[in-house]
């Protein structure tokens, strides 16, 4: 399970620092090659050149953790107004992945 990549939110990056991850959220804020994201928390987003977000749509992004928390995209997806998607569930999700990791993710990352 190499390349999984499990889903987190917010509260969950420290514990996969340099590991690639899957994170659905809420865009924030656009700054050139940068945004914000709203996942559980905001999370700062280094984007790649094939990333095209929205604000106020909800977005899928796979990534890396970096030192500093931030996430550096390595694809996203846009998935539409953020209203389209039911954060609440998604959420139970993440906490079903971790709350089960043999079966989402292999916890040695």
């Amino acid at each position: 399970m190499s390349d999984s990549t499990p889903r987190i939110t917010q509260p969950y990056l420290e514990q996969f620092s340099h590991a690639a991850v899957r994170i659905l959220g809420k865009v924030r804020q656009l700054r050139g090659e940068q945004a914000t994201i709203d996942a559980g928390g905001n999370i700062q987003v280094y984007l790649n050149r094939d990333a095209h977000l929205q604000l106020n749509h909800a977005v899928e992004i796979i990534g890396k953790v970096q030192n500093d928390l931030s996430v550096k995209v390595m694809a996203s997806t846009d998935m539409g107004p953020e209203g389209n998607i039911d954060f609440n569930a998604v959420e139970a999700v993440v906490d079903a992945t971790h709350r089960y990791p043999e079966i989402f993710y292999d916890k040695a990352q």
